[in-house]
């Protein structure tokens, strides 16, 4: 079961949208619903690009 919990539900499909929009950048298919046959670069390779989009996104908001 996943640690990770959404503080506001009602932005959980824009995080599934972010996640698969992310997945697509890295050359991974993302099914709906249950992934654990990803490996572990895979997955790592979704988050990390996760993060670059957040961190570009803040850092164009700073100026």
């Amino acid at each position: 079961m996943s640690r990770s919990k959404i503080q506001v539900p009602e932005a959980k499909q824009a995080m599934d949208k972010f996640k698969m929009e992310a997945a697509n950048e890295v050359g991974v298919t993302l099914k709906q619903g249950y992934n654990g046959d990803l490996t572990s670069k895979q997955a790592g390779s979704i988050g990390g690009q996760m993060v670059k989009k957040m961190i570009t996104d803040y850092e164009s908001r700073l100026k």
